[in-house]
């Protein structure tokens, strides 16, 4: 559960809490079952582009009110479904939102319940733990429309293999918890009531450990994917030698001495 003293922001559509250096956003419009219009979706990534330059939040969740996780692009709002890119399409491509791949470094946990459609699990994709409760559904219902998915289509093959990428990607079909912890789109599976509870509990674990290391690492691990072995090997010593200047590399070392838990600062 949540410890005493937090701060929480409310927009429209979207809220941003922050909590023991834990940042959760909420999908905020349940009577709509939390479909993107051009509003949320400018609310999301305002609260997204928060969560990474907000130095007191080390570890981000990302939930929705409602019983309905995400329903979606709001097909009757064209900004909902692609969304703006301060000009032309063609002139600023799709890397310019949290869903579609923004370089945030710190841990993030999804937390679903019911059904997570297409835009929602885009946003889903890109956490690091998916977190959901035993009536989630996932789903990109785009080529039921005549549409491709674009940005489901890159990352999905990554997290569950071939075919099970296909399975949801070519038929639009749903997809039970049961089976997406099956193929590994899920990570951890729970019962409804204990959905909220479970990502906050992780979601303080993930605080135990220094933050700045922790990104680091996500960094060596996310850009050496596409890397040579020699390349990747020079970059994370390189990550490794930037982080080892900092205070709280010395604040390790103390606390490993005194057989004490560390007062990990971020910096």
């Amino acid at each position: 559960m949540r410890e005493a003293g937090h701060y929480s922001a409310a927009m429209s559509l979207v809220t941003y809490e922050l909590a023991d250096h834990i940042a959760t956003i909420t999908l905020n419009r349940p009577e709509a079952r939390n479909a993107i219009n051009g509003a949320v979706r400018g609310e999301l990534n305002a609260a997204w582009d928060r969560f990474r330059d907000d130095e007191d939040a080390w570890v981000g969740i990302l939930a929705a009110n409602g019983s309905v996780f995400c329903a979606g692009g709001d097909l009757r709002d064209g900004e909902g479904v692609v969304g703006t890119f301060g000009g032309t399409f063609w002139e600023k491509p799709t890397i310019n939102s949290f869903e579609s791949g923004m370089e945030l470094f710190k841990p993030t946990i999804a937390a679903v319940q019911g059904p997570c459609i297409g835009y929602g699990l885009t946003g889903v994709l890109f956490c690091d733990f998916v977190i959901a409760s035993t009536q989630a559904s996932f789903s990109f219902p785009e080529v039921k429309l005549g549409t491709p998915t674009i940005v489901g289509a890159i990352r999905l093959p990554q997290r569950v293999g071939w075919a099970n990428a296909m399975e949801l990607l070519l038929t639009g079909e749903p997809m039970t918890a049961e089976r997406a912890k099956e193929v590994g789109l899920v990570w951890r599976l729970v019962e409804p009531d204990a959905l909220r509870d479970e990502a906050w509990a992780w979601a303080k674990t993930l605080t135990r450990a220094a933050p700045l290391a922790q990104r680091a690492t996500k960094e060596v691990a996310w850009r050496t994917a596409d890397m040579g072995w020699i390349e990747s090997v020079r970059f994370g010593e390189t990550m490794r030698k930037v982080v080892g200047a900092t205070e709280d590399v010395a604040e390790g070392i103390r606390a490993w001495q005194e057989k004490r838990q560390p007062d990990w600062r971020g910096r």
